[in-house]
């Protein structure tokens, strides 16, 4: 009997110990693969095309190593998008805690994949096939039980260790540590209207999802890093498929094209100023809100500059996330400084140019114009340099790419 044990500990492959341990790693590694190229930038989003059979060998990994179906994930996705940070988003910190998410994201997850109006709405252009609606949706455990066996047969004992690995690594990760610090915890390059943050900005061992902020200014970009200083290792992994033809990137996140002059505002112009609206929103804290906050500080006493640094956040938060304190104390703040009154006043005029629904070309434009104009005679340096920054906005050629 003991000699049986023995024979079989080590399992098919009878490792090392470190040899167990880079098995885990790898598997673990190839399930966020899964998630963040197949169900996140390909399906969900539609940011990048895999191959054909890349799309299958994900889909049989993600219902061994998880039991997930791609409509189901793909659906509760979408709504956490549309509704996000509202009491419809399926597992919003700011709505559940911080603490819930962490622990039970998981739970909130099954909670609602098992909406069949969730599924119906937001699942839209899945796989829909014999084996999406007989094998994977129908039998959602049956993948899961399918890989214990594969590991025990080729890990043996060890096997159960890296069984338990695997189970517990998506909810931490991806329901938990994503959808819970992504939108409590980190830096934001970008004030989109929801609570979502860069965790870190090197994406390894998430995949690229800890670049939480970036994603949200820009949905549908199958490229998470925007700055020079931040990795998504996601990229990474596209582009070494597409240089073998196994994925083809749709959309990035655009990057401002600048004309060498400004020029008379036209709807070219106002086509670019949205389409970079989140480069447009940032650029305005950078050149307007903070200079006038720095001037006033310095036009006061240690109290006043004081607080003016603690409202620092309050003047380039997006408003929406303010809660009724913060907004009382931005509102005390305006009273006592006309200059920041104003500049507060100009950003959601400007916003309002995307904010708009159903607003026409000529009344877009007719709108644009007239910001521009206003901050020019503002008498307020830093609204005139925006201005003609704003007027030199062009789209950037079709051919390009990131």
């Amino acid at each position: 009997m003991l000699e049986l044990l023995n024979t079989y500990y080590g399992g098919y492959l009878n490792l090392s110990f470190w040899g167990y341990v880079v098995a885990a790693v790898l598997m673990v590694q190839f399930t966020i693969m899964g998630v963040t190229l197949y169900l996140h930038r390909d399906q969900a989003h539609r940011g990048l095309d895999l191959h054909p059979v890349l799309r299958h060998i994900f889909r049989l990994w993600l219902w061994l190593s998880t039991g997930q179906g791609t409509g189901e994930w793909v659906a509760v996705h979408r709504k956490h998008h549309a509704k996000c940070e509202t009491e419809d988003d399926p597992h919003s910190p700011k709505i559940y805690g911080l603490k819930k998410v962490l622990l039970e994201g998981a739970e909130l997850y099954r909670a609602e994949a098992t909406n069949e109006e969730t599924f119906a709405k937001y699942s839209r252009g899945t796989p829909n096939d014999w084996l999406e609606r007989n094998v994977y949706r129908k039998y959602t455990f049956g993948g899961i039980a399918l890989m214990v066996l594969i590991d025990l047969f080729l890990f043996g004992v060890p096997g159960i260790i890296i069984i338990a690995v695997q189970m517990i690594s998506m909810p931490l990760f991806a329901a938990g540590i994503i959808n819970g610090v992504g939108h409590h915890s980190g830096y934001r390059n970008f004030e989109c209207p929801d609570a979502a943050t860069n965790i870190v900005p090197w994406g390894v061992f998430l995949g690229g999802e800890e670049l939480h902020n970036n994603h949200h200014a820009f949905p549908s970009s199958s490229k998470f890093s925007v700055r020079s200083w931040e990795f998504d290792i996601g990229w990474l992994y596209i582009k070494v498929l597409s240089v073998f033809g196994l994925a083809k990137v749709r959309r990035v996140a655009p990057t401002p094209v600048f004309a060498e002059e400004p020029k008379p505002i036209d709807l070219e112009t106002v086509r670019a100023v949205i389409v970079n609206r989140m480069h447009v929103l940032r650029d305005y804290s950078r050149r307007v809100t903070l200079p006038v906050l720095k001037a006033e500080a310095a036009q006061g006493d240690p109290s006043w500059r004081r607080a003016l640094t603690r409202a620092r956040k309050l003047l380039i938060r997006e408003q929406s996330l303010l809660d009724d304190t913060a907004r009382e104390r931005l509102g005390a703040l305006l009273d006592d400084s006309q200059a920041l009154r104003t500049v507060h006043e100009f950003r959601e005029r400007l916003q309002a140019l995307w904010n708009g629904a159903n607003v026409s070309n000529d009344r877009l434009l007719a709108q644009l114009r007239d910001w521009c104009a206003r901050a020019e005679a503002s008498g307020i340096r830093s609204l005139q340099e925006l201005a003609s920054v704003l007027r030199s906005y062009s789209m950037q050629p079709a051919a390009a790419t990131a």
